[in-house]
């Protein structure tokens, strides 16, 4: 079922040690301790039983063996922390050369019998209007077919298995000018029934991170592009009402990026989403990261966490505790 404004936002986290750059390489340091991510989960989660999700990534490429099980690569072994009430935000990433979208059907369908009992939502492809970046899914050629195709077919596995908790949708980030038209692009080829399988878009978004904001500037900047992204990118496709996502967030600290702005940073961004909740159909936000990937490097990709590598709380943190307790479900 999906969440509606009144009922609060659905919340999330990605616990993973491991981050993409802008360079097509990963930014990565010490190994997760599962033990204190369970821990740091309980935490920002409140109380057992409140929505809430673990973010994690699979993917598919030309050496992806079908018919067996699929390994999360980031957490590992994911389904360990969806407990207590906590589900899996399972993105599941396409990246194959070839263009095997076949292959990455199937995939999507091993992954609906494999991770469904314990998934929340299931995004199909990351990042697919983002062509420069290997890591990301826009790279490789077959994305927009992946995504119409793929949507549907999960979904119907899902409803063949009896998974009526199971969403499925995609993400993108900010979306202007001839970019726009993605969205619209995407429903013109799958039509009525592509937009009838979609449960929700994400929107991927950093705010003051690769385009400096002035903090005075910063809530209106999020409230217009927000307000952009409903009325301009989605409408126009047909998914005017669809619950939007935010399926990635955050503000790395370090070298002139100080933990207290960290922590406002996340306060005014989760405020204005949750004010803006009815009217625009947010549906939920879901931080990017609980943790960095390596402390110990002041490159702008490795110290996005809430926390330090150790699992040491940066203000944010607590930030993070009382939003969900204010504003989730």
């Amino acid at each position: 079922m999906t969440l509606t404004a009144h009922e609060g936002l659905l919340f999330g986290i990605y616990p993973g040690s491991v981050t993409g750059d802008d360079t097509g390489g990963l930014a990565g340091g010490p190994p997760d301790d599962p033990a204190l991510v369970s821990n740091a989960l309980d935490r920002l989660q409140g109380r057992p039983g409140r929505p809430f999700l673990v973010r994690a990534y699979t993917g598919f490429d030309d050496a992806t063996d079908l018919g067996e099980p699929h390994a999360t690569a980031t957490p590992a072994a994911a389904a360990q922390y969806a407990v207590r009430g906590r589900r899996l935000d399972l993105v599941a990433q396409y990246q194959s050369a070839a263009g095997n979208v076949d292959g990455y059907c199937q995939f999507l369908r091993e992954l609906v019998e494999q991770y469904g009992p314990v998934t929340s939502t299931l995004q199909v492809t990351e990042e697919p209007d983002v062509t420069s970046n290997p890591v990301l899914d826009g790279y490789y050629p077959g994305v927009r077919d992946a995504i119409v195709r793929g949507v549907s077919v999960a979904k119907a596995r899902a409803r063949e298995l009896g998974y009526r908790h199971l969403r499925v949708g995609f993400n993108t980030t900010p979306l202007f000018g001839p970019a726009a038209s993605f969205v619209t692009d995407l429903t013109d080829r799958g039509g009525d029934a592509f937009i009838a399988d979609l449960d929700y878009v994400g929107l991927d978004f950093f705010p003051d991170v690769f385009r400096p904001v002035a903090a005075a500037d910063l809530e209106d900047a999020v409230e217009g592009l927000l307000r952009h992204h409903r009325e301009t990118v989605l409408t126009p496709a047909g998914l005017g009402l669809l619950p939007l996502h935010i399926t990635e967030h955050g503000w790395p600290t370090g070298p002139d990026r100080p933990p207290n702005r960290q922590a406002d940073i996340v306060e005014t961004v989760v405020r204005v989403i949750a004010a803006q909740a009815k009217q625009l159909h947010l549906s939920g936000y879901t931080h990017f990261a609980l943790r960095d990937a390596d402390s110990a490097k002041s490159g702008l990709f490795h110290q996005f966490g809430l926390t330090t590598d150790d699992y040491a709380p940066k203000p944010a943190f607590d930030a993070m505790k009382r939003l969900v307790e204010r504003h989730g479900a």
